[in-house]
């Protein structure tokens, strides 16, 4: 492994900045601040190579549900011309050959460690640097700590009876190992969020059994992925200025018009019609956006697209009792889901569903899995299809130590908390990228913003000699403030999810998003910048706290 030499421009560090992850958040991070403000930057990754989430999950099945033509940078032009697609949603191998892509022709790898797990990070007043410790027993120091860690990458891997005596094989379908042959095996999946349905639709054309453990019933829409001609990308590709301008100034980001008109006040016979139009399309943060603007706030709206999926489930689902399971009760109020033909797959006779909120997972038996009624499924491999402990798990797993030794884990005890979804308050230079109370949307450009936002900060700090800075509390909380004020605008809370943590036993339930859309964070970080960064203290001492 080759790690640059160059000269560090701070005093006494080892590095300007570590970056830890190799990501769409970290790959980003490094270039800005290597290539483009000429800083001295380690990067690390616990993965081989790059790639981050896209390098971990490569269940079957997995794939993008952004449209293969924004999930990418939008920064380099040349890249841009370059990119390649056939479909119109991007499958995992196909998002890690780009990532690959991007580290060669930025020539970032040169500035990563990979195969190595960054334990712990400490942050030393005496000195004003950060100490970097690895599972390698490295500890390496830097001015400024950037965590590109991953909104979806801390595994979640429920604990249940005897799972230990399970004779088969148990997999997650976020540490995906290679050469996993699901065919002709009797297949388990605990599951049926995003991820669950993508495994589920993949692996029951080939495994001899497939048995869905099902908690929650799920609205899922088709997701369309349509093959894209040469034509209609060439038209794509000249098209990005004006592309990335809606985007980014959009609501959530995946290059669509996001819908004005509201459900409410249309007709009965309007609402169909475009709910119709929005299936055969396929997606499903169109569905929910793109087809009225108030779906995600109006109780009626609310009722109106949970009310179309439901009557979809009844038309496709042949069984009764089936469809009746796999009808959801709650709100339409969760990330919206899409999947390839979903309900069709519980026509099969070789897929059953296990009703697991009416029936609970009581254990694991050497042979498979036992119901507390008693109904045992015999199985030959378990997939946790269980997702993840979003936004702050990482983070709070990590040893993240600020002033005067105060931890991540004290910090966020009551809730993750986090200004602009970027900075914490007594951690200072530490800078996340996707960090608690971010913009809802679609990743990379959400990535890019806040990652500009960040060596835009760096870079003012280096010009005027400024060692330090960190929010102040008042600005931390009425940031959280306000990212809550707006969530209960919507429907999203009452509705269990792991947006606000409700996958994780025991977890608190707290804001964990900014959800007004990418357009007016932009807006809201440009103006923390324009104003001078007055939410900031700059070279705070002990005199000053």
């Amino acid at each position: 492994m080759n790690i640059q030499t160059e000269n560090t421009k701070t005093v006494g560090a080892d590095f300007d900045a570590v970056v830890i992850g190799a990501g769409f958040g970290g790959l980003y991070a490094v270039h800005k601040l290597r290539n483009e403000q000429g800083l001295n930057v380690r990067g690390y990754d616990s993965a081989s190579d790059v790639g981050g989430t896209w390098w971990w999950n490569r269940y079957p099945g997995a794939l993008s549900d952004t449209e293969s033509y924004v999930y990418r940078y939008s920064f380099d032009k040349e890249l841009l011309r370059k990119g390649r697609w056939k479909t119109r949603y991007l499958t995992q191998p196909e998002i890690l050959e780009y990532m690959n892509e991007v580290a060669d022709h930025l020539d970032l790898r040169r500035s990563y460690k990979f195969d190595t797990k960054v334990d712990g990070a400490h942050y030393n007043e005496k000195t004003g640097l950060w100490n970097v410790i690895t599972d390698s027993g490295e500890t390496v120091t830097a001015k400024y700590l950037v965590t590109g860690l991953g909104l979806l990458s801390a595994t979640n891997v429920p604990k249940f009876k005897g799972i230990d005596d399970f004779k088969g094989r148990i997999l997650h379908t976020g540490a995906w190992p290679e050469g996993v042959d699901l065919s002709n095996k009797r297949v388990g999946i605990i599951g049926t969020g995003s991820t669950g349905v993508q495994v589920i639709t993949a692996t029951a054309p080939i495994a001899k059994h497939l048995t869905v453990f099902q908690r929650s019933a799920q609205y899922v829409v088709p997701i369309g992925n349509t093959p894209q001609d040469d034509a209609t990308i060439a038209e794509q590709k000249a098209n990005y200025d004006n592309i990335w301008n809606q985007v980014k100034n959009s609501v959530v980001a995946f290059g669509f018009e996001e819908s004005a008109e509201p459900a409410e006040t249309a007709s009965p016979e309007e609402r169909e019609r475009v709910f119709e139009a929005a299936w055969q399309r396929g997606g499903g943060f169109y569905f929910m956006f793109g087809t009225f603007c108030d779906i995600a706030t109006s109780q009626v709206a609310n009722d109106a697209a949970a009310d179309f999926i439901k009557g979809k489930i009844k038309q496709i689902v042949k069984d009764p009792k089936v469809a009746e399971k796999l009808t959801p009760k709650d709100l339409y109020a969760k990330r919206p889901l899409c999947g390839n033909n979903y309900y069709e797959v519980y026509n099969r006779d070789n897929v059953t569903l296990a009703d697991v909120k009416a029936d609970p997972i009581a254990e694991f038996t050497p042979n498979g899995i036992r119901l507390e009624s008693g109904e045992e499924h015999e199985l030959d491999i378990v997939i946790f299809a269980t997702g993840f402990d979003a936004v702050d798990g990482n983070y709070v797993k990590m040893d993240l130590r600020g002033r005067g030794g105060v931890t991540m884990r004290d910090t966020w005890k009551e809730g993750p908390l986090g200004y602009l979804g970027m900075m914490e308050v007594d951690f200072p230079n530490f800078f996340m990228i996707l960090g608690p109370n971010g913009p809802f949307t679609n990743l990379p450009p959400s990535i890019e913003t806040q990652v500009e936002w960040i060596a835009d900060t760096i870079c003012a700090m280096e010009k005027e000699g400024v060692q330090s800075v960190e929010p102040t509390v008042e600005a931390r909380d009425a940031w959280v403030g306000t990212c809550r004020e707006i969530a209960d605008m919507t429907l999203f809370p009452k509705a269990e999810s792991w947006i606000f943590g409700a996958n994780i036993p025991g977890k608190k339930n707290a804001v964990m998003f900014y959800m007004a859309g990418i357009g007016n964070y932009r807006n809201a970080i440009s103006a923390v910048k324009e104003e001078g960064y007055t939410s900031l203290i700059r070279d705070r001492t002990a005199e000053k706290v």
